[in-house]
């Protein structure tokens, strides 16, 4: 699935909305303003610390003068969060940037977001993506093979994701725990689909040593514990320049995780929620992600990106998750992984 096909187009539709876009919708204003009386917003996330994240927030703040608060979870955890304020009736967040199989799961076991309203910078999607009634695309999280080059040979490098179950990584491979909701299920359900139905059980045999602190697990393999780390995300390796590590994207693609942007339900700043989503698919933000070797939504962004995240701006993806094949992936990955 490769997205540079079709971008110059797009992009330059966007220059001929970019000066209308706000002007068409006379009420923006409105909520602009309302947004500030407000006061502030609450947005639920699964950002684990990264910094462009963190670059959105503030960017946020200084051109609105709008505090965030940021509550930074990982997916089981803030799902449980959510479903647990919302059920009690205790309406605290506001936004929410999850994973889409997160929000359909809320959608189908209760009554969490609420219909998303117009966002002006939701026209600006690059095909093909696109916004529902609820949620609208924020940017895809690619993740490949992190090794260890001192540990890795250039002959040795895992090219393809087969590769890793060559009976000299037995032992050597460090893995997000591929049991949980997390990027590990996640990697674990598409290549379960793509790779062949032996693909995982090979792996098992593998022998992972699987843990849930993904931004230190990629410094465990830097410091030599382990040779390798599944699944990499792109953009964490942006904080591990200087180390002896590489990213590898593999022939078949790399797995992502489409993450999502939505209102939850009885939001107390629902104006202020509306007003961050809108910011966050700016250009200007958006590029940030595209510059962190994010996939970016906005067509413009993701031309604009600098020349080292080209390469992950428009890496060949696969992908992604269903909700309907969550629980048996679960389930065979907890089989494998008892």
């Amino acid at each position: 699935m490769l997205f540079k096909q079709g971008m110059s187009a797009a992009v330059a539709c966007f220059v001929g909305l970019l000066s209308s876009a706000h002007a068409e919708d006379g009420s923006w204003d409105k909520v602009v303003e309302a947004a500030k009386k407000e006061g502030k917003v609450v947005v639920y996330n699964m950002a684990l610390g990264a910094p462009y994240f963190t670059a959105v927030l503030k960017s946020f703040e200084a051109k609105y003068g709008i505090p965030v608060e940021s509550l930074d979870l990982r997916a089981s955890e803030l799902s449980e969060r959510i479903r647990t304020e919302q059920a009690a009736g205790r309406f605290l967040g506001d936004a929410e940037m999850v994973t889409t199989t997160m929000i359909e799961e809320q959608l189908k076991n209760g009554d969490f977001v609420q219909k998303l309203p117009p966002i002006p910078n939701a026209a600006h999607l690059r095909p093909p993506f696109k916004a529902n009634e609820y949620s609208v695309p924020a940017f895809m999280q690619p993740m490949g093979i992190l090794i260890n080059t001192r540990l890795v040979k250039e002959q040795d490098i895992p090219t393809s994701w087969h590769d890793l179950n060559d009976p000299k990584w037995k032992g050597k491979i460090l893995s997000d725990d591929m049991r949980p909701l997390g990027s590990g299920n996640t990697m674990f359900a598409i290549l379960e689909k793509t790779m062949g139905i032996d693909f995982n059980q090979k792996l098992a045999e593998q022998k992972p040593v699987f843990s849930r602190d993904m931004r230190n697990d990629a410094r465990r393999v830097a410091r030599g514990e382990y040779a390798i780390y599944i699944p990499q995300i792109f953009a964490f390796t942006s904080d591990l320049k200087g180390l002896p590590v590489k990213v590898v994207i593999p022939k078949e693609g790399a797995p992502f995780a489409e993450m999502d942007l939505a209102v939850l339900k009885n939001a107390p700043h629902p104006n202020a929620a509306r007003l961050f989503i809108d910011h966050f698919l700016s250009v200007e933000s958006q590029l940030l992600y595209a510059n962190a070797w994010m996939l970016p939504v906005n067509a413009a962004a993701a031309e604009r990106a600098n020349p080292d995240a080209q390469q992950f701006v428009n890496a060949k993806i696969i992908g992604p998750a269903k909700l309907a094949e969550r629980s048996s992936m679960m389930d065979l990955a907890k089989k494998l992984y008892p």
